[in-house]
């Protein structure tokens, strides 16, 4: 059985996990269509807009993450009032997961067809509209794997977030297994994340098949 600890450890991990998802939907997604739309021979063609949202995800994206975090410290503790804890260990995976889905929308909406984009701009269809009717809803599968390797990631980091007091299973094996050189505890701790990792990869490989599929009925 789990001691309340781990389960402690496992819900904080999901937290952590669950705000940089959530910010990675609703702000990644729109990065990445405007990276898209303003790109060179976009729809909305416009550098002054691009070359920026360009480089803040390619420089988010290339950080070694460890460094991220000790570098984001000052904003963390002026809009947190504190550096450590479990919300302000979200913050800095949140800015990796905006950018890092951005890169994933905007590569998904160019395998798009382009013959749709060019229908859909037939038919007057505003850009919201291109974005919201045409684009997302055929990119749709290819959008959830994507998230699904995003979440992954972000799992990944949160791994490390013990260096800031974001608690997590990464912080738990460190401090009960590693450090107490309870090596059987840390084998446990990568079992289960093995298994969660596994899980969300399944659920999000049957989503995006589901998906396709009644794309393809359309």
């Amino acid at each position: 059985m789990m001691d309340a600890e781990l389960l402690i450890a496992i819900k904080d991990t999901f937290i952590m996990v669950l705000i940089p998802t959530i910010c990675a939907v609703f702000l990644g997604i729109p990065l990445g269509a405007v990276v898209f739309l303003t790109d060179k021979g976009g729809i909305r063609e416009n550098k002054f807009i691009n070359i920026p949202c360009n480089i803040y995800i390619n420089v988010v994206r290339s950080f070694p993450f460890l460094i991220f975090v000790v570098i984001l410290i000052p904003l963390t503790r002026l809009i947190f009032g504190t550096a450590f804890g479990l919300f302000p260990a979200s913050f800095p995976i949140c800015f990796v997961a905006v950018a890092l889905y951005a890169r994933f929308t905007e590569q998904s909406f160019y395998d798009v067809n382009s013959g749709i984009i060019d229908a859909a701009l037939s038919m007057k269809a505003s850009i919201f509209q291109i974005v919201w009717h045409f684009l997302l809803v055929e990119a749709r599968s290819s959008l959830v794997l994507g998230l699904t390797s995003a979440i992954i990631s972000f799992i990944s980091y949160s791994t490390v977030m013990g260096v800031v007091g974001g608690g997590g299973i990464g912080d738990y094996a460190m401090r009960y297994g590693y450090n107490e050189y309870n090596y059987a505890l840390v084998y446990r701790v990568v079992t289960i994340m093995i298994v969660i990792v596994f899980s969300i990869q399944i659920i999000g490989n049957r989503i995006s098949k589901k998906l396709d599929k009644k794309r393809r009925i359309y």
